[in-house]
């Protein structure tokens, strides 16, 4: 990535990757888990690694973030059936 600085960096790929992940979850929605569940499994991952990076530069906490589950599962519980 030509002349980003770091920041500038893991904020693009972390919006690519995102939006990777968005097509996976809605490729699973027409073709089934069982058929794209590796691909599922990559984007997620990396995902997760650009939220862990977010954390080696000082841009969030993982007590930050830890926080923020727990309000969202409460949203959850009065919303949806996905947390009991």
């Amino acid at each position: 990535m030509a002349d980003l600085t770091t920041k500038q960096q893991l904020f693009v790929i972390t919006m690519e990757e995102c939006g990777e992940l968005t097509q996976i979850c809605s490729k699973v929605l027409r073709h089934g888990l069982k058929a794209k569940h590796e691909l599922l499994v990559e984007e997620l991952g990396d995902v997760l690694c650009m939220i862990r990076l977010m954390c080696d530069h000082n841009i969030v906490n993982s007590q930050q973030l830890e926080a923020r589950v727990k309000v969202k599962q409460e949203k959850l519980k009065q919303w949806s059936k996905l947390v009991k």
